[in-house]
């Protein structure tokens, strides 16, 4: 059986220093560091959390602003095609009244030069008549 005798307090005495020393030496140090390693770590979350929300609130706002810029690039390419559209119909007409002005010029020409050379065959069909009689018959008409 086990002795209740002075021992035994002794030995409650020395267990309860012994745990009281280690808890000064030990670990009350290591809580201080886990505590401090905690309070870094939520401080670093903390932190992470910061950057993550501004780099959204950037990438949000870039974002935007592409949109924007594509928007403004879109009405800008809007605006020059019905530019270049306007200017092609301009230069359409311009050449296409160029063109009636050539074509009534060259069909006045053409109409002239035919009544020219109409007037100088009818001049000589006379001499054209005889001369294919001659050939043909052979004999002079």
């Amino acid at each position: 059986m086990i002795k209740i005798d002075g021992s035994v307090v002794i030995q409650i005495v020395n267990f309860v220093f012994l745990i009281w020393i280690l808890n000064i030496v030990l670990f009350k140090p290591i809580r201080r560091v886990l505590h401090q390693r905690k309070e870094k770590i939520a401080g670093l979350e903390k932190n992470i959390a910061t950057c993550i929300r501004d780099v959204n609130e950037k990438d949000d706002s870039i974002s935007s602003e592409l949109r924007s810029a594509k928007q403004k690039g879109v009405k800008e390419l809007e605006n020059l095609l019905q530019s270049a559209d306007e200017e092609e119909k301009k230069l359409i007409k311009s050449i296409n009244e160029k063109a009636v002005v050539e074509m009534d010029a060259i069909r006045v020409k053409i109409a002239n030069d035919a009544e020219n050379v109409r007037k100088t065959l009818q001049k000589e069909i006379d001499t054209f008549a005889s001369e294919i009689g001659r050939k043909i018959l052979g004999r002079a008409v």
